[in-house]
């Protein structure tokens, strides 16, 4: 399918490549699908959540295992049961930001992940009440990782 996007134009998109939100993203939940789109030159931790509906409705998006790899996100047994798996580390996890300048000014929300089965396709926004994470960790507290992968 043909997708109209906020940063890369017109693009092919493959019908099966699309994410479904249930309950869509805090504060767009009648925004059901998005597509997950690399950046280029992102090292594919540098991402992009592009709504499948709306041209101009995208969420840059990190992978939080690229800055912190000891990110450990746990989801209630509500949500596991809704993505169907039994365990969070089933699950790929996304960061949203806020992209400021300068760069490290800019902020991840490593307290409100995105949470995708990558095998079904179904994907939902969580908050997090253990593990201490805040919603605007500034990108310069982290230093330069190794690439992770969900």
């Amino acid at each position: 399918m043909r997708l109209r996007t906020k940063y890369f134009g017109e693009i092919e998109c493959r019908e099966e490549d699309k994410l479904h939100f249930p309950e869509g993203l805090f504060g767009f939940e009648e925004e059901k699908e998005f597509f997950l789109l690399p950046f280029e030159g992102g090292e594919g931790s540098l991402l992009c959540f592009q709504s499948a509906v709306t041209p101009g409705l995208a969420f840059v998006a990190l992978n939080p295992f690229s800055l912190k790899p000891d990110y450990a996100p746990v989801l209630t047994g509500r949500e596991l049961e809704a993505l169907g798996v039994e365990r969070s580390e089933d699950l790929c996890f996304y960061t949203l930001c806020v992209v400021r300048s300068p760069v490290g000014e800019s902020t991840v929300n490593l307290r409100c992940p995105v949470a995708v089965n990558d095998r079904t396709g179904q994907a939902m926004q969580s908050i997090l009440e253990e593990g201490g994470y805040h919603m605007h960790h500034l990108l310069s507290e982290f230093g330069r990782k190794e690439e992770a992968t969900c």
